[in-house]
């Protein structure tokens, strides 16, 4: 399941490329017929994430709310201006990469991933095979004769002048009202990339009420949305916190230390499309960004705020993308190996149905 900086990644995908446009949506699959019709014709306003779940905003006060969940999968296609400003790409799964060729984008893969694609891969967003993956790669504006036909069982199609995208697979899709979808982010928890006033001191409220461990509890969206597992085995080790101490014992500093870190990682997540939790100096090849620059959405003098981000992603993600596996992450998928900082054994132990990671020389009692 994706974890909720690729969620951004891909709401802030939408907002680029249909935002503003009449789309025509359709069920190919038939499941989704009702609510296709309802928003066919539609002009999406905008997109947002909460957590691991997209709302997609159209007229007439409709709101698609999509959770991709294990399987869901979004798969894109258009002419070579399908792409905005600020796009920092669809949410990638390990060993893919972005290929940018002159006048468009597509996704390829390497590796076993390869062979998880749109007809039953569990990754959640990539380029199309066929011709059209072909035309987002390198093909020019007028080579672009609309989507292809439909492969697999696609829940929705939406469709543009300039491009569509097709789901496959999600949790959930259905069409609720502004009212609905608010109910439903109410029902979460705060999310750090969204980081809105007053959420980090409810973040705190809600895991030191409980005496459930706080590893348990980073895992429960009520709690916090949008963390997964790698996000809360590394932030717990990067804080040096037990992930069996009880909520109740976290002390209030600790909470908002873990609120403001984990809303740094997860910011450096949205701009590169991958997870990379150490610090610069605990990269045996020293290659990457140090953590925490995430995304400068400023305006600069001359250029819009969209375009100062899409520059600082480009350049950080020509940075981090050589940034090898090995040296990405202190504890997460590393049992059995030593600590980078005190040489103990990483630890690995099941835990409410997940692998938890951690280091018992530095996060413990």
């Amino acid at each position: 399941m994706p974890e909720g900086h690729s969620v951004h990644r891909l709401a802030r995908q939408f907002s680029d490329v249909f935002a503003g446009a009449a789309l025509a949506v359709s069920s190919p699959q038939g499941k989704f017929a009702a609510g296709a019709l309802l928003l066919d014709g539609q002009v999406l306003e905008r997109a947002e994430a909460h957590g691991k779940q997209m709302f997609l905003y159209f007229t007439h006060d409709l709101v698609m709310r999509v959770h991709l969940g294990l399987y869901g999968a979004w798969d894109f296609g258009g002419d070579s201006t399908f792409t905005g400003a600020s796009s920092i790409g669809a949410p990638r799964r390990i060993g893919e990469r972005e290929i940018v060729g002159d006048r468009g984008w597509a996704h390829a893969s390497e590796g076993p991933a390869a062979n998880l694609r749109a007809g039953g891969g569990r990754g959640w967003a990539h380029a199309s095979e066929g011709p059209a993956a072909n035309l987002r790669a390198g093909g020019g504006r007028g080579d672009y004769h609309g989507p292809p036909v439909p492969k697999g069982a696609v829940r929705v199609r939406l469709v543009s002048d300039h491009g569509w995208a097709d789901l496959r697979g999600p949790t959930a899709c259905e069409v609720i009202t502004p009212a609905e979808s608010e109910a439903v982010r109410r029902r979460l928890g705060p999310d750090p990339l969204n980081n809105v006033p007053g959420d980090a001191q409810e973040f705190a409220r809600r895991i030191r009420k409980s005496s459930t461990s706080i590893a348990l509890q980073l895992m429960k969206q009520e709690v916090l949305a949008g963390v997964g597992n790698v996000y809360r085995a590394e932030v717990l080790f990067r804080l040096g916190l037990d992930p069996l101490m009880p909520g109740k014992s976290l002390q209030a500093d600790e909470a908002q230390a873990l609120w403001g870190d984990i809303g740094r990682i997860m910011a450096d997540g949205v701009r590169d499309g991958r997870i990379i939790t150490t610090e610069l100096c605990d990269r045996p090849t020293g290659v990457g960004l140090e953590v925490g620059h995430g995304l400068r959405e400023r305006t600069v003098s001359g250029f819009a705020a969209s375009s100062v981000v899409a520059a600082n992603s480009a350049m950080a993600s020509a940075t981090n993308k050589d940034v090898p596996v090995d040296d990405a992450h202190y504890v997460y998928k590393r049992e059995g190996r030593p600590c980078r900082h005190c040489g103990t054994e990483i630890a690995m132990k099941e835990l409410g149905g997940r692998k938890l990671y951690w280091c018992p020389g530095c996060q413990g009692r």
